[in-house]
């Protein structure tokens, strides 16, 4: 054996394998360095190298050297083994306690490390004992400011986009966005916790262009039961301005309506979602949560008849101007109509779409089209403004609203889009008064008292169906270990059976050969119909769900599947990238 000693081992093993063969390993791939460590991180670190007939080995070495197997036949599929022997070493000065040893490698073997090194450089052990994590990475208007919102914000059609994105990094496996005007969250299935954030945090600051530091300050964090929790809440209007408005609700139902077909809104991530709606669904039918309660539309009306001079005596005594006839304007409308309003402008980019809303309105109510290029006259007519359009740039500055003749008390802007139709910089004129949704907050506190009384009831319901999810997660966990379990029977089989024709199989006809093959296949089945039947589980009850785990854990130590569940996950990365 050879014995190498250093400072800390595992930097080395994670950066490079070390690969031993010899003129046997030609016909026989089985045969392969195996590693032992003892002594700690700090310092004496012991590494043997051996065939590995002669020594066991633990499982997080020889998932190691199974990957670089995997990584350089994914680089260099037709590259030969590496040459008998092993690579030379040196040492580098590591500080005055310790050095560390690592290994040279010729140029053909660099190439090869390099698919996912920074996945190699993450514990690889842990990876076989802790399953991937579901991560949200969020700003809220609980925690953000409206201008970090609109920079970070991400329009649905952009949403498959994002999706593919982080998908591409190396420790996300599924993703979804979640990005309306009141929150940003990017939910990710991640391998590794720390670095999925890491790496999520890191491309939220590249498309934004915001620093990470500054993203940190304001960003919140939440980790599979948590990201349950707030999830089920969010659909549920439990954490909206406004308690049980229905559109977050709708925009939840949005997420999955356009991950369907994605490539990276997978079985977890798209699960989550689902049973997000139906929590979201049953919080709103059982709990009346919904009575009473407004959207930000709703929010946006009951904010601006507040806001009125006390000249106007109700809401149709005051011209109403609405900018942009999409589903927050139509809302926004509705919710005027609803309190007294019979005569409004609608600007909007065509007529069909005011047209439309007029066509839904009750009688009497009078809704004026305007093309856009009218805005500003329109604008000059009116006590109240409303903009919610999906303009990327500002629709309303400070150049524009002071030459604009003054109105009773002051002009009302209310701005319910993010990006913001409206400048901050109106706000410094005293002929105007400017309100965003960061400003509903105080509509939002009107009915405290009824809000938490309802939010009780819910809760009851989003965690009885949190704990349904979790449950249902759990089962997912099995399904790898029975595929590889299939797998590695079937390899078995057809091993042996063609170990067996080609000893006998010159004197059997194609139709005998074939009952050989069902037969032992039958033989198979038959085997296995036991373990699979203590595999499989719906999740509906725990202490089913507990043994069906014990039974997968127990087969993943007996047959080694877990090496190779964790070997079909970074395959299934470096396809990805």
């Amino acid at each position: 054996p050879l014995i190498l000693t250093g400072g800390d081992f595992f930097p080395i093993f994670n950066s490079f394998i070390i690969n031993s063969s010899s003129s046997t390993s030609h016909h026989n791939p089985s045969f392969a360095a195996r590693f032992l460590i003892s002594g700690g991180e700090g310092g004496g670190g012991l590494l043997l190298l051996a065939d590995s007939k002669a020594m066991a080995v633990s499982n997080a070495f020889v998932i190691g050297t199974k990957l670089e197997t995997l990584l350089t036949n994914q680089h260099n599929p037709s590259s030969s083994p590496a040459p008998s022997g092993l690579i030379g070493i040196r040492s580098l000065p590591m500080n005055n306690r310790t050095r560390r040893a690592r290994c040279e490698i010729s140029p053909s073997k660099a190439a090869s490390i390099s698919a996912l090194e920074q996945l190699k450089t993450s514990a690889i052990d842990r990876y076989t004992k802790e399953r991937s994590s579901i991560v949200m990475i969020g700003l809220s208007i609980h925690t953000a400011p409206v201008e970090m919102r609109e920079k970070l914000a991400i329009p649905e059609a952009e949403w498959p986009r994002a999706i593919a994105e982080l998908c591409g990094l190396n420790h996300i496996e599924e993703a979804a966005v979640l990005s309306t005007c009141n929150r940003m969250e990017i939910y990710v299935l991640a391998l590794s916790q720390q670095r999925g954030v890491k790496e999520v945090t890191e491309w939220m600051s590249k498309t934004s262009g915001i620093p990470v530091s500054e993203i940190c300050q304001h960003r919140f964090l939440l980790y599979n039961k948590e990201v349950t929790q707030h999830l089920f809440e969010v659909s549920a209007g439990l954490d909206s301005l406004v308690l049980g408005e229905g559109q977050i609700l709708a925009q939840v139902k949005q997420v999955v309506k356009l991950g369907q077909g994605v490539n990276g809104f997978g079985r977890n991530i798209s699960g989550l979602f689902k049973h997000a709606i139906t929590a979201g669904k049953r919080a709103r039918t059982e709990t009346n949560i919904a009575a009473g309660a407004v959207s930000v539309s709703s929010a946006a009306v009951e904010l601006a008849l507040m806001k009125l001079p006390g000249s106007f005596s109700n809401a149709s005594s005051a011209r109403m101007l609405v900018i942009g006839a999409g589903k927050m304007g139509k809302l926004v409308i509705k919710h005027l109509v609803a309190k007294g309003c019979t005569k409004m402008v609608v600007v909007n980019r065509s007529e069909e779409k005011v047209a439309a809303i007029r066509e839904e309105m009750p009688p009497g109510v009078e809704i004026i089209y305007k093309p856009l290029d009218e805005m500003l006259a329109c604008a000059a007519e009116a006590d109240v403004v409303f903009t919610s359009t999906a303009s990327e740039a500002p629709l309303f500055l400070k150049e524009h609203v002071e030459i604009l003749p003054p109105v009773a008390d002051a002009r009302l802007f209310v701005d319910i889009s993010v990006p913001r139709n409206v400048g901050s910089c109106v706000a410094e004129l005293d002929g105007a008064r400017v309100y965003n949704v960061d400003d509903l907050k105080e509509v939002v506190a009107a009915n405290k008292e009824d809000r938490i009384r309802k939010a009780m009831e819910a809760q009851g319901i989003i965690t009885e169906e949190s704990k349904q999810f979790e449950a249902w997660r759990d089962s997912l966990e099995t399904v790898p270990t029975i595929k590889k379990l299939r797998e590695y029977c079937e390899r078995i089989r057809a091993s042996l059976v063609e170990k067996f024709m080609s000893k006998t199989g010159n004197d059997m006809d194609k139709k005998t050969k074939k009952a050989v093959e069902d037969l032992t296949r039958s033989i198979v089945n038959k085997i296995l119909h036991g373990p699979m039947q203590h595999l499989r589980c719906d999740g509906s009850d725990s202490r089913t769900l507990r043994e069906t785990l014990e039974n997968m854990q127990a087969l993943n130590r007996m047959y080694g599947l877990d090496v190779e569940i964790l070997e079909e996950k970074i395959r299934a990365k470096v396809e990805q990238k």
